[in-house]
């Protein structure tokens, strides 16, 4: 069987060699680590201890050397005596076997080393030694033991040359066992010393090791990351990236090479589905041009798109040969139907001429009704009238009068807009003039009662299924040049004024002219005092519901408001100007919703 290197033997492998680089660092740190502790063990409890001793004997053999001198010399018991009893009879017995448990390890501790052979011997000799100098020590003790005895001059003397002669046995075993003891004391410094350079290299080793793991393991998991994006992820992705184009339609153009592994074998899956999918897009293109005879086979008999292509090509062509019989049959029909609409056409044309004339020529009787530029310019020099048709013929009008040596001015928007408010204005322009006729003209709030009863009863806003919407928004100002007062009545249109430069509104009642209710209702009069200076405007709602602007929102009360307190002191024919300018780039591209219509006088 061939071997394969599949992706789980890649990984594994990469995990395989960061734990072995782990475990021989965790094994070398335990390994170091042992042995350091064994070496310090044998330094503070052998030879640390062994050089204490060793140096605490010899300090007792010097010590001894004073004391037997001062023995020697004191024939009374003195401190020095009892001290020189004690050591030969505790002390040193203590220390001897101190040091023997040291050099042969009497304990039996586990692990715990002896001293060589050659130090055993060493200080075999050296306790031998001593125990001739202690021997000799307690003849002289045993020898002067009395204060007779230190009378005897032949003993004193002899014990003297013992202890104080240059060649007296004390002496020279004093110094025999002080040079053995220094030898013996060096060697087992330099045993310390050794160990302990011993457990200095065994930890540089272990720095090595540590510090070679530490930049092994990281470089390590480095290439390792870097084998497995090259040979895994990096594959995937480009795997993913061709599904996903798949997935919204684009076929890849390059495959993707073949590996011995389970990407590998996707790999080889996905290059069959991108070659029979390239198949499939081919036979559908030769069979959506027609082309019915075109091969194409399916990729196993399991293939339900294949077969389903299949079925279809030979579903398409018979509906082929059903819909050319058809689109024969039908040709012969809408050649006919052309004919017809041609003709109709013809007429359909000659009815939209007829009516369009009939529309231009209302306009021209709502333009008779509408006071002239030189009627309103003498009534009201210092103003101007924006008016804008949203069809042909408008739904609002403005209306002039003068009666005695009042002049009457006033802004009316019909309902609806076209041909029906045309219809409307009319009928509101009659009204108008028939009220002021008739009737004595008191006050602006006495006009709008009497324009409503009388548009009431002439648009019977009354029916079986309740009010009739339709009705007029009006503002009227009845303006008294010789008092210098202005009587303003709204229906639901109100009146804005500037005086000094501040913004001023006087609201209107909310309901319109000709509407209906079972409670009566009247307008409200309300008067002002003309100052020169006041501008003006009365106006319909036609230019603050204008769609348009960067979002396709209403122009706004309040932006209107703000556009006319930014232009109420220039001359009356700029003001339109601008206002006409600002409404058309408000709208743009897009319809005008609704007649408009603004009228703005000054008293100068």
């Amino acid at each position: 069987m061939k071997f394969r290197f599949s992706i789980g033997r890649k990984i594994s492998l990469g995990f395989a060699i960061l734990i072995i680089l782990t475990l021989i660092g965790f094994g070398a740190t335990l390994l170091t680590l042992k042995t350091s502790s064994n070496i310090n063990r044998e330094i503070t409890q052998l030879y640390t201890p062994s050089v204490g001793a060793l140096r605490e004997l010899s300090l007792m053999v010097v010590r001894s050397k004073m004391l037997i001198e001062n023995w020697l010399h004191t024939p009374k018991d003195s401190e020095d005596k009892g001290k020189l009893k004690k050591l030969l009879q505790g002390e040193y017995p203590e220390l001897k076997d101190k040091i023997l448990n040291l050099a042969y390890n009497k304990t039996k501790e586990v692990n715990l080393p002896e001293w060589n052979d050659s130090a055993k011997a060493e200080i075999m000799a050296i306790l031998s030694l001593s125990e001739k100098l202690w021997d000799a020590q307690r003849d002289v003790m045993s020898q002067l033991n009395s204060f007779d005895s230190y009378q005897d001059a032949m003993l004193t003397m002899t014990n003297q040359n013992e202890v104080e002669d240059v060649d007296g046995s004390i002496n020279v075993e004093t110094r025999l066992i002080l040079t053995k003891l220094d030898a013996l004391i060096a060697r087992q410094q330099k045993s310390a010393t050794d160990k302990s350079e011993e457990m200095r290299f065994s930890f540089q080793n272990l720095q090595t090791v540590v510090i070679t793991l530490g930049i092994a393991l990281p470089l390590g998991g480095i290439l390792i990351a870097l084998f497995t994006v090259q040979t895994i992820v990096r594959p995937i992705k480009e795997i993913r990236k061709i599904i996903l184009d798949m997935g919204i339609g684009y076929m890849p153009k390059q495959k993707i090479k073949n590996r011995n592994d389970e990407i590998g074998e996707m790999s080889v899956a996905l290059n069959g589905l991108i070659d029979g999918l390239k198949s499939t897009i081919e036979f559908a293109d030769e069979v959506g041009a027609g082309n019915f005879d075109s091969y194409y086979k399916p990729l196993s008999s399991e293939d339900a798109l294949g077969h389903a292509l299949l079925k279809m090509r030979t579903d398409l062509a018979e509906n082929e040969r059903i819909l050319e019989a058809k689109v024969i049959e039908r040709t012969e029909e809408v050649v006919r139907q052309k004919e017809e609409i041609e003709i109709q056409s013809g007429k359909l044309q000659i009815l939209y001429k007829h009516v369009t004339d009939s529309i231009r020529y209302a306009k021209r009787l709502q333009d008779a009704i509408l006071p002239p530029v030189t009627v309103v310019k003498q009534l009201l020099p210092d103003s101007f009238i924006l008016f804008k048709p949203k069809d042909i013929v408008s739904g609002d009008f403005y209306w002039l009068n003068k009666k005695g040596n009042r002049i009457l001015v006033a802004a009316v928007d019909c309902t609806g807009h076209g041909v029906p408010g045309a219809f409307m204005s009319l009928v509101g322009n009659n009204m108008l003039n028939q009220v002021v006729k008739d009737n004595e003209v008191i006050d602006a709030g006495d006009v709008l009662n009497k324009l409503n009863t009388l548009a009431a009863a002439t648009i019977s806003q009354k029916s079986e299924d309740g009010a009739i919407r339709d009705g007029m928004d009006l503002t009227l100002c009845i303006i008294d040049q010789e008092n210098m007062t202005l009587d303003y009545a709204g229906a639901n249109n109100p009146l804005y004024f500037f005086r000094n430069g501040e913004y001023q509104e006087v609201k209107a009642d909310k309901f319109p002219i000709g509407y209906y209710s079972e409670v009566a209702k009247s307008f409200t009069n309300k008067k002002l005092k003309i100052q020169k200076g006041d501008t003006y405007y009365i106006f319909s709602d036609g230019y603050a519901d204008q769609f348009g602007g960067p979002k396709g929102k209403k122009f706004m009360v309040n932006q209107f408001r703000s556009l006319l307190n930014r232009i109420h002191k220039l001359p009356m024919d700029k003001q339109k100007e601008i206002l006409n300018q600002t409404i058309e780039t408000w709208r743009g591209g897009l319809e005008q919703v609704d007649d408009i219509l603004l009228i703005g006088f000054r008293f100068s």
